[in-house]
């Protein structure tokens, strides 16, 4: 999942009365429709305790991405759902895309997605060596990768993957050396201040 290379992200967002319901037409697409949508690549997705329903869904390209939304297969099952959301569902549609972690992704346990906006995004590019991939991974054992979307507005959803919600939780009370903790701060001074993170204790991952 992480080393894969993902050219079109759609990030879906809305908010249900129905989690039960939505739950089920997840794994109902997935099997029905997604399986047989040429170019995608792999979903993340869930809901929070308070309803918040979100969905990564990754294609080869963005020719594959709308493609599948021409599909009578997909409009099918849109109109199936549409009906368990509260107010409007929006989908950003991303193509520039990071990923980190080398871990196995059937380990996890816990996914949290952030969402924020980012004021430099050409600043932020620099951020990302191999090198601090691996303080990363010393530091945060709990962290098993990850996936960082950006929307042509500057809108940025991250999407995290721990081994458990416990194990995250005591993860961020972890003390960071002095340097990396001064090139993290040096990092998230290109974002806005206001990010807004989502707990899916409920998520699935799915693929072909």
């Amino acid at each position: 999942m992480f080393g894969q290379r993902k050219t079109c992200v759609q990030v879906v967002k809305g908010r249900t009365h129905d989690a039960a319901a939505l739950r089920d037409a997840a794994d109902r697409w997935q099997r029905d429709v997604g399986r047989r949508a040429r170019g995608w690549l792999g979903s993340t997705g869930g809901l929070t305790d308070d309803g918040v329903y979100l969905n990564l869904v990754w294609f080869a390209s963005e020719k594959a991405a709308h493609r599948n939304d021409r599909r009578r297969e997909q409009m099918r099952w849109w109109d199936q759902v549409r009906d368990l959301f509260e107010g409007e569902v929006t989908v950003a549609e991303c193509t520039d895309v990071e990923t980190f972690g080398r871990d196995d992704p059937d380990r996890t346990g816990f996914v949290q997605i952030l969402q924020t906006h980012v004021r430099d995004r050409e600043a932020v590019r620099p951020f990302v060596p191999e090198e601090a991939e691996e303080t990363l991974a010393q530091l945060r054992p709990d962290m098993i990768g990850g996936m960082f979307c950006v929307a042509p507005d500057g809108t940025c959803t991250g999407v995290a993957y721990f081994t458990s919600r416990e194990a995250a939780r005591e993860g961020e009370r972890t003390r960071m050396p002095p340097d990396y903790k001064a090139w993290r701060d040096e990092q998230m001074a290109h974002f806005d201040e206001d990010a807004v993170f989502y707990d899916l204790r409920d998520f699935w991952l799915q693929s072909p």
